[in-house]
């Protein structure tokens, strides 16, 4: 500890299982938002993804309660909330909203896989084929009709999902904000700050993932969807950033008392964190981007560039939900004094908190395994030779379509 605090805020309350719970949280966002560029506004460039999208936003759903409620220490005790409501309850509504988008992205994975389901349980022997046959519901229509129907119904789930996924991470930066005895939360601005960083999390997320699988699978990564998720990423970082930065310039603004102990928050006691990993690196994945869709640059450059800027923005994010959680529970009542955070290695420390990481990838890799989200045959990955230039750059319209390409075929 430094400088003078209370004596029952020398022990931090929420560690790293609820440093994990908003992180990924925003990653099932972000990836039900690109799912929905292209499913609601028609990006075309991002269909080789949309699938691939809607499999890692649930495998990353379901692990996301697990930090959570592993953090109660009784973890049914966590029904409570759903079987005697508290409508006026900012936490007890996140059983109903978790709840309820759940079953709109299992509902539309389902419609979007109903015809393979279908075919997979005529075409596969054995186990194989009885478990498709389940899956179908019983449901094995697939006149023109009947798909045109699903393609609807898809599309209308997609629109319902936006706001249900805003809803998902914008609650949490709630809780937060709504918090007025910490001068850290205490701001408006966090619900919004929280979603934005959501979305740009799990972008970075999808272009990891996507890199990943077509590295195992030997194919080609499609360079056009690639670069449309570097424009996407782009610009919510953009806003992310600056959104950060000016909460933290209002408060210096305003000068109030609190301004002290926010100051020396990211200037003593979290200067690594804060300047160095979340800003940092928010900054330097935004000129790797910017970067990778330079025309002069080949494309195998374009793609290392846009993969590090993705892990960049990971990290960063990450390192927002450790400061924001750990940090506002660092800052004393007092606001003369800060606490100190131990991380453990057991526990809520550091070994259970990489396995809620890699879980989720896990249960991608089952999905992916069951429902196989590849639309199309691509060509093996060949060697090449010589300079290959960016196709990318030579597209042609105004700066909006460049950096918003609704609509594009």
């Amino acid at each position: 500890m430094t400088g003078y605090i209370f004596p029952n805020e020398l022990e931090v309350n929420w560690g790293l299982f609820i440093v994990l719970y908003p992180y990924l949280t925003g990653l099932v966002a972000g990836a039900f938002i690109v799912s929905s560029l292209y499913h609601v506004f028609g990006v075309e460039k991002l269909k080789p993804v949309s699938r691939l999208a809607l499999l890692a936003a649930l495998a990353v759903l379901l692990v996301a309660p697990m930090a959570l409620t592993s953090h109660l220490g009784q973890p049914l005790r966590a029904l409570n909330m759903l079987w005697t409501p508290n409508p006026t309850s900012a936490m007890a509504g996140f059983g109903y909203i978790y709840s309820f988008y759940l079953i709109i992205v299992l509902l539309e994975i389902w419609f979007m896989y109903r015809k393979d389901l279908v075919q997979w349980a005529a075409e596969k022997p054995g186990w194989v084929g009885k478990m498709y046959n389940l899956l179908t519901l019983g449901a094995k229509d697939i006149s023109p009709s009947a798909l045109q129907t699903d393609h609807k119904v898809v599309g209308i789930l997609a629109i319902v999902g936006i706001p249900s996924a805003a809803f998902l991470h914008g609650y949490v930066g709630f809780i937060f904000g709504a918090i007025k005895a910490n001068p850290w939360w205490s701001t408006p601005l966090m619900p919004v700050i929280f979603l934005l960083s959501a979305i740009v999390s799990g972008i970075a997320l999808l272009i990891i993932v996507y890199a990943a699988s077509c590295l195992l699978r030997r194919r080609e990564m499609d360079f056009h969807c690639l670069m449309t998720m570097n424009k996407y990423l782009w610009v919510f970082l953009i806003f992310a950033f600056v959104l950060e930065v000016l909460e933290v310039i209002h408060m210096a603004y305003e000068a109030e008392k609190k301004w002290s102990a926010v100051k020396g928050l990211i200037t003593q006691v979290l200067p690594f964190s804060y300047f160095g990993i979340q800003l940092g690196g928010m900054l330097a994945a935004f000129f790797l981007l910017l970067a990778g869709r330079w025309k002069k640059i080949s494309q195998s450059i374009a793609r290392n560039l846009t993969l590090a800027a993705g892990g960049l923005v990971l990290a960063s994010v990450l390192a927002m939900r450790f400061n924001v959680v750990i940090g506002g529970q660092l800052i004393s009542k007092s606001l003369k004094g800060y606490a100190v955070f131990h991380v453990p290695l057991w526990e809520e420390g550091i070994i259970p908190a990489a396995g809620f990481l890699i879980l989720p990838f896990v249960l991608l890799v089952g999905l992916v395994y069951l429902l196989p989200p590849w639309l199309d045959s691509q060509p093996e990955k060949k060697r090449r030779r010589g300079f290959e230039r960016n196709p990318h750059r030579q597209e042609h319209g105004s700066i909006f379509k460049r950096l918003f390409p609704f609509g594009e075929h």
